[in-house]
């Protein structure tokens, strides 16, 4: 076996990092599972450390000690000066002659196309979007938050729901039934008790991600301030899908539209209706899709690119996942 043609494929996502050696042939002689990669909270060496673990567990499944390539999609890769940061990282580890490093959106794009050709928004805790052509043109923004013009993902959508349901509650602001909504999910009787509950640490902060599923249940029933946010939401990926299409010259082409991440892989009727209706208005060729396929494909998949693997190879790699 040639492993100087081999890549490791690495999908490393703030929750949870999957890794897998593949052949240029397209075979997974290994793949293994840590947790999440986030090294704004801990430093690029200690997420790379952590990043190590995955890695050697998969390469010993694999009965290898280095590959070819190194095909990296990263949480927290945000801009090209990150990018090369943690390229450099991954270099040091002597895993592979070459690394190439991108956002871990792009691993979600490649996933769930054909091709190297498409536009993904990826929607979890926060909201991304990444476009990309066979030629090795992309486009892509920030995405670091409301600095660089972003709203949307989970925790702006709990905050959202929070600052209208307190509002209604204390007369600031018009009724909603999310303020009975919200506080019912943790069983307390009032917007009061959950601030309360959640200023002073009784409610662990990572928990407010939960009532981002109250508030689509919420707009699924009727209220209209829920309604407003999830519509809010579709403008937001709509916006951002057009941008992207309009820099890669594809508005005018059938381009996929790919879909992902917790929020928009859910499937919420209001949103996944709403997107559609925006995007046939806006880039009428634009083909919305879902993606259920893990991105740890797409790492490889973009690796296998890199390598100029041939199509057979792509098509096996891609068979294993959807088996798996």
């Amino acid at each position: 076996m040639d492993l100087s043609t081999s890549v490791l494929a690495i999908d490393a996502g703030n929750s949870k990092t999957d890794v897998a050696v593949v052949t240029a042939d397209g075979d997974v002689l290994g793949t293994a599972r840590g947790r999440g990669f986030r090294p704004p909270v801990v430093g690029v060496r200690e997420a790379v450390d952590a990043l190590a673990e995955v890695v050697d567990e998969a390469f010993a499944k694999a009965s290898v000690t280095s590959v070819g390539h190194v095909s990296a999609c990263l949480a927290n890769a945000d801009l090209p000066v990150e990018e090369k940061e943690l390229g450099q990282a991954l270099h040091a580890r002597a895993w592979a002659e070459t690394v190439e490093v991108r956002n871990d959106t792009f691993a979600i794009l490649r996933a769930g196309v054909a091709e190297p050709r498409g536009v993904a928004v990826v929607c979890g805790a926060g909201i991304n979007c990444v476009g990309m052509r066979p030629d090795g043109r992309t486009a892509r923004f920030p995405a670091i938050g409301k600095i660089s013009g972003d709203w949307g993902g989970g925790w702006a959508l709990a905050e959202e729901a929070l600052w209208w349901a307190a509002r209604a509650e204390d007369g600031r602001g018009g009724p909603t039934a999310l303020a009975r909504t919200l506080p019912a999910h943790f069983g307390l009787d009032s917007m009061y008790a959950l601030i309360e509950a959640l200023h002073l640490g009784h409610i662990a902060y990572g928990r407010r991600h939960e009532l981002t599923p109250v508030l689509f249940a919420t707009a699924q029933d009727g209220d209209p301030v829920a309604r407003a946010i999830v519509d809010r939401l579709a403008e937001e990926v709509v916006a951002m899908a057009t941008v992207a299409l309009t820099r890669l010259d594809l508005v005018a082409e059938e381009t996929p539209v790919l879909l992902g991440g917790s929020v928009l892989a859910a499937r919420h009727p209001r949103l996944d209706d709403r997107i559609r209706e925006l995007l046939a208005d806006r880039a009428p060729r634009a083909l919305p899709q879902v993606v259920a396929a893990r991105p740890v494909l797409g790492a490889a998949l973009l690796g296998l690119d890199h390598q100029r693997a041939p199509r057979e190879a792509h098509t096996r790699v891609r068979a294993y996942y959807e088996r798996a």
